[in-house]
């Protein structure tokens, strides 16, 4: 029976909930075990993609915390294992250097333990070596009086030495400019040199797949120490689904050229694993029958091909990018004429690709037209409304047609910040159970 790939320890139950949730909305079967106690005995729980231990020793001391953790990686530990992560508290509290030389100490010499404290969505992020909170430096926040687990200080790093019998360094932002294989060159160079806890700053959620990027260049054996969202990041990068072959797909189809969506689609193929994207030259969708044909089965055939290894396609109109948009003066027609034809190029396209594979269960659209497109195409009378995804992002299912059922969010092309398409995805994988 396989096991699960990911091992998260967490000192308490909440929080280890937290990024058990985080990888779930990933698309993973995340089990959280109670205790550190129980859980090895019902070999079926633990048959999922992560597992989730809570040893509830935040407020313990030093050295309990540190028994507890090492018995529970030694307890849960396998060899399908992947990804191990000493999940922390967002604000340092508890015994952080202690939990993690326990982590070191039971996986061996040849570990290091990344530390990417960063949850830009909680608003904590690391600069300088300080974990800020909404912009404030933790020592200053009313987390800092904590009655159980008081934080004294801001500076992530002078925890750890305090409480860590290993050698402690830090990396910064400066490090981060220069991309992953540089980064890569700057953690082995610490490593190599005696540090095995390496604390990264960390302010955006681009940071975290960077430093993920780098720590895979690496080539390091290491332990993830974050609050969940960095270990969500090298989830996606280095873990299969134990249900692949199973699993239903997404496809997105975004024919706005709104710069607002460009960047909701840079978000999403960073933020989403496995994804593939082909671009639609939407130019050749109005140079005649034969260059249209000829466009609408080329894009086709390469999300037909990518599917075979991806969760989530995207089709996109390379009109995002201000270079290959259209001058429309150059055609005749009404502008009205030429962007029906556009949108409904991409409706074909969609259409030909859930009749080529039947595994896509769920649709994102972006645009108005785009969707109204896809309704003709499909045959289908309109949405059953289902529910709100977030401001002006509407989820329902197909009523009537060819696709009868197919669920579906849609969405204006202008509407929500950065992270907009990526929640909507993210919340039709949760309709889909995958």
């Amino acid at each position: 029976m396989k096991i699960s790939q990911c091992l998260v320890i967490a000192d308490d139950l909440t929080g280890g909930n937290a990024t058990g949730v985080l990888l779930a909305k990933t698309g993973y079967r995340s089990h959280s075990v109670l205790s550190h106690e129980h859980g090895r005995e019902n070999s079926d729980f633990m048959n999922c993609d992560c597992l989730i231990i809570t040893t509830d020793s935040r407020a313990i001391t030093q050295k309990e915390a540190y028994s507890r953790v090492k018995h529970a990686v030694k307890t849960f530990r396998t060899d399908d294992t992947k990804l191990f992560c000493k999940r922390i508290d967002t604000t340092l509290r508890g015994n952080l250097g202690a939990e993690t030389d326990a982590f070191l100490d039971a996986l061996g010499d040849d570990y290091t333990a990344i530390c990417a404290p960063c949850f830009p969505s909680s608003g904590r992020t690391l600069a300088g070596g300080y974990l800020l909170v909404n912009g404030l430096p933790l020592h200053k926040t009313n987390i800092a009086i904590d009655p159980k687990t008081p934080v004294k200080t801001s500076d992530i790093a002078e925890i750890f030495r305090s409480q860590s019998k290993y050698k402690v360094s830090s990396l910064y932002i400066s490090d981060l400019m220069n991309g992953k294989h540089s980064l890569a060159e700057k953690i082995k160079a610490l490593s190599s040199g005696g540090s095995r806890i390496i604390i990264i700053d960390c302010i955006t959620s681009e940071d975290l797949n960077l430093i993920a990027d780098a720590v895979i260049t690496s080539k390091l054996k290491i332990i993830s120490v974050d609050p969940g969202e960095f270990t969500a990041a090298l989830a996606r990068k280095i873990i299969t689904p134990l249900n692949t072959k199973e699993r239903r797909k997404i496809l997105a189809v975004v024919g706005s050229v709104n710069s607002n969506t460009r960047d909701q689609m840079e978000k999403l193929w960073l933020a989403q694993r496995p994804i593939a994207n082909v671009f639609a030259e939407t130019k050749k969708f109005l140079d005649g029958e034969d260059s249209r044909e000829q466009e609408i089965s080329r894009v086709t055939s390469e999300v037909l091909e990518l599917s075979k290894t991806n969760t989530v396609l995207t089709v996109t109109g390379d009109g995002i990018y201000p270079e290959k948009r259209i001058d429309f003066k150059q055609y005749s027609g009404h502008i009205d004429i030429l962007t029906g034809r556009i949108n409904d190029s991409l409706a074909e396209i969609a259409l030909r690709v859930l009749r080529g594979e039947k595994s896509f269960k769920g649709l994102y659209a972006t645009g108005g037209d785009v969707t109204q497109s896809l309704c003709e195409k499909f045959g289908a009378s309109g949405l059953d409304l289902r529910d709100e995804v977030l401001p002006l992002a509407a989820y329902g299912l197909f009523y009537g047609g060819e696709f009868d059922g197919l669920h579906v969010v849609t969405k204006g092309g202008s509407q929500g910040n950065s992270d907009a398409i990526n929640l909507c995805v993210n919340y039709l994988k949760s309709k889909l159970f995958i």
